[in-house]
């Protein structure tokens, strides 16, 4: 297992920015996927993006794609998710999460997840 911790989330105004970070202590994850994830209060949790070790593979869901950005800075041990042009609807719960596998498409075999980071987007 690796310990992913969030951090990032607050509150901002329609069509401003936030950088969210994932932050991993106990391993390096420099040869793991991490995949981005929100949801919002009586909504099913829905993927945002993910991002392997190999040059230039990550993926996108269409309702973020064009304004969010997901990159990692191996010294660090970190993956963000540079969020811009926010929207009200992006006011959710985002949380990191981390697999083994190098398929970006792939949603369904995450096994590791941080605690989570509050995003409020207002109008």
């Amino acid at each position: 297992q690796v310990h992913l911790v969030e951090s990032g989330g607050g509150l901002v105004q329609a069509g401003g920015s936030l950088r969210l970070s994932c932050a991993a202590s106990d391993r390096t994850i420099n040869t793991l996927t991490v995949g981005w994830f929100r949801q919002a209060p009586g909504k099913e949790r829905e993927f945002v993006g993910a991002i392997s070790w190999l040059p230039g593979d990550m993926v996108y869901a269409d309702s973020v794609k064009g304004r969010f950005t997901i990159s990692r800075d191996n010294a660090k041990n970190a993956v963000y998710l540079q969020m811009d042009s926010l929207k009200p609807d992006d006011t959710a719960e985002y949380r990191c999460a981390a697999k083994s596998g190098s398929n970006v498409h792939s949603v369904s075999t995450y096994s590791d997840w941080g605690q989570g980071t509050q995003v409020t987007v207002s109008s």
